[in-house]
């Protein structure tokens, strides 16, 4: 049974989101043409600026010196800065009863309880059901499978369930996807009308890979579904193709986070387009300046409508760039590296995403599903630990295939260790955290 219309809508209005005013908001900022966007995006800088120096004491003293006329005097803001009570950090008007109060994960090892005031969160909400609308897809109605991870504590637990409800959505486990679990979820599959899935990257590409084995493909059995939508995680071009094959629907990559909302999104000739209405996103330097087009750097947003909380040139701890065919009102995120902290140093001084050291892994680990998840850990300079859940035990030709590839991708004389598991640790938020390096 479907939910009315108007129940997920309602649900907002009734926690005193202006829902339907920040739809209005958001179509005015679509029809602003090219030539006067950049107009737009200056004066909600220095708007935001402005607001946040003259009623918001933490940022006050944050930003000494910083003059909304000049972007580059604007200091660069990271996650370590906020770590005081919340309500030193609020600006003035605003509390925690009439605030959308949140947390992130901590799965950059940093979490970050923060705020947004309530018309910031709606144009939040407004810019998901917009993007989501691109695949016929209605946040307010649409049946969803989801994939993510659940509190585990009573209150936590059923506050999620209630949101589920309200959503339309369906959760499925990603805390255990063994075999048994996964056959649950195809029946569920079969026996429910879903028109999308949404959740962490991992456990749908797990789920992918149980199809595979079985040579079935989910759009022959829920007949319903129209688009995959991954999050959180990294979605690696062969695992694209892999959804794309198991699912039978498009796949659709979404970057966001708790702290700003959508930050970019696919469309349907497959551009991951930032978000330009409600953020800022610029690619910069180690020394703070910004890069040329095509250029990789460290992700830096603003959130142009907070007025409760400061994400101003926040550094969100991510690496990537922007396409050289972007655009002021458009722009194309053209790849994702990974997190900043996610490096390995390696014993030659190079220094290289670990997403990158996944990844060479990755092209040579799977072997006809055998292996189902790995992660890796940096132990010492030379060191790396492989942890994985396969059928079989991994033999020495695919150990020494990987040795190989590690050595020509990254420097030879480095050690691997290898260790089959039941179950790879997930955060606890469910994600799978596919690279970790344990040197201070």
């Amino acid at each position: 049974m479907s939910l009315p219309v108007n129940l997920f809508n309602f649900s907002l209005k009734l926690k005193g989101f202006p829902i339907e005013k920040a739809k209005q908001q958001l179509i005015d900022i679509q029809n602003i043409d090219e030539k006067s966007y950049r107009t737009y995006i200056e004066k909600k800088r220095k708007d935001i600026v402005s607001h946040h120096l003259k009623h918001n004491k933490f940022y006050k003293e944050f930003a000494k010196g910083a003059n909304p006329d000049d972007w580059n005097s604007i200091p660069i803001l990271a996650k370590s800065d906020f770590q005081r009570p919340l309500d030193e950090r609020l600006s003035e008007g605003f509390n925690i009863k009439n605030s959308h109060i949140h947390k992130t994960s901590g799965s950059s090892g940093t979490p970050l309880i923060f705020a947004k005031d309530k018309f910031s969160h709606a144009l939040t909400w407004a810019n998901f059901i917009d993007r989501y609308s691109w695949f016929s897809i209605d946040v307010t109605t649409s049946k969803q499978a989801r994939f993510y991870g659940i509190p585990l504590n009573k209150y936590g637990y059923y506050k999620e369930r209630l949101k589920d409800f309200l959503g339309n959505r369906f959760r499925f486990s990603v805390f255990d996807m063994s075999d048994n679990e996964l056959e649950k979820n195809l029946k569920k599959f079969k026996n429910t009308k879903f028109l999308y899935i949404n959740g962490y990257t991992s456990a749908i590409v797990q789920f992918a890979k149980f199809l595979e084995q079985k040579d079935i493909i989910l759009k022959e059995v829920c007949p319903t579904l129209n688009v995959c939508i991954v999050t959180a995680e990294v979605l690696f071009k062969n695992d694209e193709v892999l959804l794309r094959k198991q699912f039978g629907i498009p796949v659709v990559n979404e970057y966001g986070s708790a702290e700003l909302g959508l930050i970019a999104f696919n469309n349907q000739k497959g551009e991951w387009v930032v978000n330009t209405q409600d953020l800022f996103v610029e690619i910069l330097d180690k020394n703070n300046q910004p890069l040329p087009l095509g250029e990789e750097g460290r992700i830096v947003i603003t959130s142009l409508y907070n007025k409760a909380h400061p994400f101003i040139r926040y550094e969100i701890g991510d690496i990537g760039s922007l396409s050289k065919g972007s655009t002021i009102k458009k722009p194309i995120l053209e790849n994702l590296t990974g997190r900043t902290n996610d490096f390995a140093i390696l014993p030659s001084g190079k220094k290289a995403a670990g997403l990158t050291f996944y990844y060479v892994t990755k092209t040579v680990i799977e072997d006809k599903g055998n292996v189902k998840e790995f992660i890796i850990e940096q132990l010492k300079l030379d060191t790396f630990k492989i942890s994985y859940t396969s059928s079989l035990e991994l033999n020495e030709v695919k150990m020494e295939a990987i040795n190989k590839a590690i050595e020509k991708y990254l420097e030879p004389g480095l050690n691997v260790l290898f260790e089959r598991k039941n179950e790879l640790e997930r955060t606890k938020a469910g994600k799978l955290k596919q690279f970790t390096s344990l040197l201070k």
